[in-house]
């Protein structure tokens, strides 16, 4: 079966069509899955006391480096960087981010939010502003209405400040700084969970029994 040549480039070998057979239509061998993309967006104000607690963070979950297919970026307080980077073609993008509940202060909670309201989407983008719902209604704007899933890592803050204040806070409140090492852990069995699944159901992505504390709706 086939005839080896000597050429100038070397030996080529080659088939007559009669000895080639065509791939299965439904063998699938061309089927390759795409891998899925994950962002993980840290958000906040570091002059604001525990506003900087996605960036604190981000800074942590970097010093051991997430899989392929990960972007992990710190776009503080950048509302339309970070608008623009959603409609990227991410599967899903997890925003770290201060998220005061009424829990107590540090603990820790996973949130898939759901569409702004009307409200929301009239509002004018700010540059150097970080509202959560108003950068999801801007980017849905901007984009073909196609977004990645969205999920929120967030901590409940100790020290609230809105930047009405005459001074800055640099630095996190105790229970947040101890609150840091579980988000980095939490984080990364997320990161897990959505690579192979990004529609990894809510209640699948907060099971780490190491993570105790941490709670979720």
């Amino acid at each position: 079966m086939g005839r080896d040549f000597t050429t100038s480039l070397g030996h080529r070998f080659f088939f007559s069509p009669q000895e080639l057979e065509p791939a299965a239509e439904d063998a699938g061998l061309c089927e390759v899955p795409a891998r899925a993309r994950l962002l993980v967006a840290g958000i906040g104000n570091i002059f604001l006391a525990d506003d900087a607690f996605g960036p604190e963070v981000i800074t942590a979950v970097r010093r051991e480096p997430l899989p392929e297919g990960v972007h992990v970026a710190d776009f503080g307080i950048r509302g339309m960087d970070l608008a623009y980077r959603l409609l990227d073609g991410y599967d899903t993008a997890v925003l770290v981010d201060a998220a005061p509940r009424g829990d107590r202060p540090g603990a820790l909670c996973v949130i898939e939010p759901g569409p702004g309201n009307d409200e929301d989407r009239a509002v004018a983008p700010e540059a150097h502003a970080m509202d959560p719902v108003k950068v999801l209604a801007l980017a849905g704007q901007l984009g073909d209405g196609t977004l990645p899933r969205i999920l929120v890592l967030g901590c409940e803050p100790q020290t609230r400040m809105d930047g009405a204040e005459a001074d800055v806070t640099v630095g996190l409140s105790p229970p947040v700084r101890e609150a840091i090492g579980p988000a980095v852990e939490l984080l990364r069995h997320m990161v897990r969970a959505l690579l192979r699944d990004p529609l990894t159901p809510l209640d699948d992505l907060v099971v780490p029994e190491a993570l105790k504390e941490v709670t979720h709706p």
